[in-house]
């Protein structure tokens, strides 16, 4: 299309089944467990490096850095998942990614914020992610995300048709009309209760002026707020005026409530 392309947020609050629940802290904790394995692997190759120069060894003899990019951390966990967790199959592959990406930019955000390129306030380094601290959340970017015909649920990788406490209408016309596009979809528990979060690609038709060639003037003045070339009058809003009445009726009103007692006079 020809319109203007903006990311938009739409939550809605979830009702899910027990069995549903439990299939999304499974996500949710794989996303943990593959964020603290790679952290961990992380942090044991920086301090082997760092032992290795305070005994000497040549910088090409180090042992090799971990690739801190999200492709290089899928990498190292793809390979060390079937011992780390064996379970790896039961959960789609985006629980794990959840994790990854997580510590990825975590990363980033630390190195660019160490070297000066980061503006704003200082990052630490990341931290492990603990189970009972941790809201429990899984982001899904690829795989079957839509919103049913019927407007109440959602279908999601791995998790499969989730109930919704509220119609999606608005989001469900706009991908119906092709103005829209679903780009991730995340599960979260936000104070007791889950939501799910899709961030959504939006076209939207530009606004184009009936006469673009056209010039009006505008003269800003006291008595009206504008006055155009095409000699339309604007009214001046006359905030001040309208609170300051308001103000002498509301007295008036209170003076009457709170007048003198009538037995002592």
């Amino acid at each position: 299309g020809s319109g203007v392309k903006t990311i938009q947020a739409y939550r809605f609050a979830l009702d899910l089944t027990p069995g549903q629940e439990r299939d999304v802290f499974a996500h949710a904790g794989a996303a943990r467990v593959a964020h603290n394995w790679a952290l961990a692997k992380v942090k044991a190759v920086m301090d082997q490096r760092t032992a290795e120069r305070s005994y000497g060894v040549a910088e090409q003899l180090l042992t090799p850095s971990l690739s801190w990019s999200l492709a290089g951390l899928r990498k190292a966990w793809n390979q060390a998942k079937p011992d780390m967790a064996p379970w790896w199959g039961e959960v789609s592959k985006e629980a794990f990614n959840t994790g990854l990406d997580a510590l990825a930019r975590g990363l980033k955000n630390w190195a660019g914020s160490r070297s000066g390129k980061r503006a704003g306030r200082p990052v630490g380094f990341p931290r492990f992610k603990s189970r009972r601290r941790t809201t429990p959340s899984v982001r899904f970017t690829t795989g079957a995300i839509r919103v049913e015909p019927d407007r109440m649920h959602v279908v999601l990788p791995r998790l499969g048709r989730l109930k919704l406490h509220e119609s999606a209408r608005k989001l469900a016309r706009r991908l119906e009309a092709g103005t829209a596009r679903i780009m991730s979809a995340t599960v979260r528990r936000d104070g007791g209760r889950w939501h799910v979060s899709f961030t959504v690609g939006v076209e939207r038709a530009e606004r184009a002026p009936a006469r673009p060639s056209s010039v009006v003037g505008v003269d800003v003045g006291i008595l009206h707020l504008a006055v155009l070339s095409t000699g339309e009058l604007i009214d001046n809003p006359r905030h001040l005026v309208a609170a300051q009445q308001r103000m002498r009726a509301l007295g008036r009103a209170l003076s009457r409530k709170t007048g003198p007692d009538r037995r002592t006079g």
